[in-house]
């Protein structure tokens, strides 16, 4: 199958390229930049040093089976229509078509959705909550790096009615999740031996969370985002309150019940060692994510705790895993790397 990534000079899209060149059922056809057009993939990103692929204006985008959109946010919602004629299936991996209701982008965007109607076309592309949607859908809306961390952390708990409805969230994540255009706060000098609260309230992400753990209600999830040094990794701490009557035990059993046969999905709680949390750092390239807990013995407050690569399982590897289910491929083909130890 021949697939094309538009918007591919930037980090995820640079990621997307990678996992598919080394993907054993598709071929890169075509991948653009508007700024490096004509140049080389390795210009810009020298870890595909030796690839023939080079950048294409979008202008000159030809007909392809699986189109991957790793452009700016409101690029893709202006442009989808005529994206569409492009590709019998895409994967959008801006915030374009995350939130279902129109009114949500009016909120959390601060502009109207100039095309609505793909809003109920487009499923949320996180593979372990909507695979059946997006095994029968044409249109997947990758799914926000922060917000990814977090509802795998917490939906076992809210599918199942566990907790109260309402969580907190300190968010901390790497620098590449700013993107590869530089500004004052990702300078080095400025970056550099860094702990920064960027956005305390308001984040964007937290519409999809809201959106993904409504079962019985809208929970009120409050939640912050912190600057880490980082490049690549996000570590989510949830704070939720149980419900009277449920134990240790019955929270074991709702992750296990939810994740034991998601071959992304690693749970980790042990009693003693350094990694008996989940880490960030252990899963740099791959598309794992890892959740924990801790039980407060003082109160009904649960710690919950889930990492991820915030290009992969937040970004490309999380695309390319809805490419699989959408295209018949084995779930997992293109997406085996298990990490590095040390790094």
């Amino acid at each position: 199958m021949k697939v094309s990534v538009v918007g591919a000079s930037g980090y995820i899209g640079g990621e997307a390229v990678r996992l598919l060149m080394t993907h054993p059922k598709v071929q890169p056809n075509q991948i653009t930049s508007e700024r490096f057009a004509g140049k080389f993939v390795q210009a810009v990103h020298p870890n595909l040093r030796g690839s023939s692929l080079k950048f294409s204006s979008i202008n000159d985008l030809e007909e392809t089976d699986v189109l991957f959109l790793a452009l700016p946010h409101g690029v893709s919602m202006e442009k989808i229509k005529d994206l569409e004629k492009k590709a019998g299936k895409i994967i959008d991996l801006s915030g374009d078509f995350r939130l279902r209701d129109p009114e949500d982008y009016k909120k959390w965007y601060k502009h109207p959705h100039p095309n609505p109607e793909y809003l109920k076309r487009f499923v949320y592309g996180n593979a372990e909550l909507h695979r059946k949607e997006i095994r029968e859908s044409n249109l997947v809306a990758g799914t926000g790096c922060l917000a990814t961390a977090t509802i795998m952390g917490l939906y076992p708990l809210f599918k199942n009615n566990l907790v109260k409805d309402q969580v907190i969230v300190e968010a901390k994540v790497g620098s590449s999740a700013s993107g590869n255009k530089p500004n004052l706060s990702t300078h080095h000098s400025e970056r550099s031996n860094v702990i920064r609260s960027f956005k305390p309230t308001g984040h964007r992400h937290t519409a999809e969370i809201i959106q993904e753990l409504s079962f019985n209600s809208k929970p009120q999830v409050h939640f912050s985002g912190t600057a880490v040094e980082l490049v690549r990794g996000i570590l989510a701490t949830s704070h939720v309150f149980l419900k009277k009557g449920f134990t240790k035990k019955d929270i074991w059993r709702i992750y296990r019940q939810e994740y034991n046969d998601e071959p992304f999905v690693r749970i980790v709680k042990k009693s003693r060692g350094v990694y008996r949390y989940p880490e960030p750092k252990i899963l740099a390239g791959t598309n794992f994510v890892e959740v924990g807990f801790e039980l407060d013995p003082n109160s009904n407050r649960l710690v919950v705790m889930s990492a991820i690569d915030n290009l992969m399982k937040g970004g490309a590897g999380q695309a390319v895993q809805s490419m699989n289910i959408m295209c018949g491929f084995e779930e997992t083909t293109g997406l085996e790397f298990l990490g590095l130890h040390p790094v």
